[in-house]
C-alpha cells in the first residue's frame, strides 16, 4: 500500500490533483488489522502524506472500512466503491460524497497499480 500511495503522490498529475481535493482519509484494513490515514501534504512536503497509525495531528473527512481483498479489486480497476459501499463491502463513514469526488482522479493508477502488481505481487493479480 505505502508503493501505491507513492504511485498516486508522485504522479505528475494525480499527486497535484489530490493535494489540490485536500480530503483527509482514514482506512482500515480488517483483515490485517491495520489503519492508514491520509492527507494533503502542505508545501515543502509531498502531495499525500500517509500515517499507519490512528496517532495523527489532523481529523479524516472520511473513513473507509474493507478487507484488503476489496482494496486490491478497486486499486485494479475491478471494484466500483459506490456499488461495495452499497453491498457493505465497503463501510464508509463521513463525506463519502467527497471521497467519490477522488475517484475520477484516481482512474489512471489502475494501470500503474495492475503493471506493479503483476511485476511484484503476481500472487495478487486478478
Amino acid at each position: 500500500m505505502d508503493r501505491t500511495f507513492a504511485l498516486m503522490s508522485d504522479d505528475p498529475e494525480m499527486g497535484p490533483r489530490l493535494r489540490d481535493a485536500d480530503t483527509p482519509q482514514r482506512f482500515e484494513f480488517t483483515d490485517l488489522d491495520l489503519v492508514v490515514n491520509v492527507r494533503a501534504g502542505a508545501p515543502g512536503e509531498p502531495n499525500l502524506v500517509w500515517v499507519w497509525s490512528d496517532d495523527i495531528a489532523w481529523e479524516p473527512t472520511v473513513q473507509m472500512t474493507m478487507s484488503s481483498e476489496t482494496a486490491n479489486r478497486y486499486f485494479q480497476g475491478e471494484e466500483n466503491i459506490a456499488i461495495a459501499i452499497a453491498r457493505r463491502r465497503i463501510k464508509a463513514g463521513g463525506d463519502v460524497k467527497a471521497a467519490l469526488t477522488l475517484i475520477p482522479i484516481t482512474k489512471p493508477l489502475y494501470a500503474r497499480y495492475r503493471e506493479m502488481i503483476a511485476a511484484d505481487y503476481p500472487h495478487l493479480k486478478l
